[in-house]
């Protein structure tokens, strides 16, 4: 399993964290998805043989948010 910090820029209320975790949990071979609104950021646990990173990406930019 990897940990990945992702810096993300939109993110303002509860719906935003819940778009996030559901549009990167959805993902196989993610483990676990913890979005702090306050520091704009969204931590992956994901299995690199499974999902890559840049999938992550793609699936939160789909909500609409910029991963920098």
């Amino acid at each position: 399993m990897e940990k990945t910090v992702l810096n993300v820029e939109g993110m303002s209320c509860s719906h935003c964290v819940n778009a996030v975790k559901n549009a990167v949990g959805a993902l196989d071979g993610v483990a676990e998805v913890e979005v702090n609104l306050e520091g704009k950021t969204v931590t992956v646990t994901y299995d690199a043989g499974k999902v890559s990173l840049s999938a992550v990406k793609d699936a939160i930019e789909e909500e609409g948010y910029d991963v920098l």
